[in-house]
């Protein structure tokens, strides 16, 4: 698990470093006694919820291939790479962090949930510019709205319990809140500081939900760790492309 978590937090921005040096039914009469107007009021109650608007329905979670259509791809976004993600990249099972009030971060981190997502699917991507080293990682998670609701409610959460927190033998600290997107249904931001490589490295996280399925943003940048943050244009068009499919 360790390696996971090592992989997926410096493979893609190494990459980056190298290549920068590189409802009704029938109506059926009883046979109870009665007049005809009782009849017919009785028959008129029965066809009254085939007349109203039917209960309205919470999406449900999206299948593998959904999120593979309604994920970002090459040309979204003019001048940005997109790559897929390995599944070694986004291991699906979780490790307790300490404290458990940061259990969500560290769960976000393989973007990993509890409750876990029903189906998954993860990109990488590097902007236009090739002096810029930072990295978004991006994934689509699958879930029931209930779920869905309880996942975002749990960050929001450790947005205001967890400050710093010990997860797969690695340190986070100077955990906050960041400004939260105007996107989607409901949406949450915040910042962890880990210790890569030698220094002190700011990642931002940014996750939109809408309707049943969750949108992650992961930004790092080793060259310059205090440049870091999850453009806007790509949260946008993430997210316009999932609520269109």
């Amino acid at each position: 698990m360790k390696s996971s978590v090592s992989r997926a937090v410096v493979a893609a921005s190494v990459t980056v470093a190298l290549g920068l040096t590189a409802a009704c039914g029938s109506d059926k009469d009883s046979g109870g006694s009665g007049s005809d107007d009782k009849k017919s009021s009785g028959q008129q109650a029965k066809q009254k919820p085939a007349e109203g608007k039917p209960a309205e329905k919470k999406p449900t979670a999206l299948s593998a291939a959904d999120l593979e259509k309604a994920v970002l791809a090459k040309g979204d976004l003019k001048g940005y790479k997109v790559e897929k993600m390995s599944a070694a990249d986004m291991p699906s099972q979780t490790v307790p962090a300490d404290p458990a009030a940061c259990q969500p971060f560290a769960d976000m981190f393989m973007f990993a949930t509890q409750p876990s997502a029903k189906a998954r699917v993860g990109r990488t991507m590097t902007g236009p510019d090739e002096l810029d080293a930072t990295v978004i990682s991006l994934a689509l998670l699958a879930h029931e709205q209930p779920d869905a609701e309880k996942v975002m409610g749990d960050l929001r959460a450790a947005t205001k319990n967890c400050t710093a927190y010990e997860h797969a033998d690695s340190k986070y600290r100077d955990v906050a809140a960041l400004p939260t997107p105007k996107a989607g249904d409901e949406a949450v931001s915040y910042k962890v500081v880990g210790l890569i490589e030698g220094q002190k490295t700011p990642m931002s996280f940014t996750v939109v939900r809408s309707g049943s399925t969750l949108a992650a943003f992961y930004s790092i940048n080793l060259l310059k760790p205090k440049k870091f943050g999850v453009p806007a244009e790509i949260v946008e068009a993430q997210v316009k492309k999932l609520q269109d499919a």
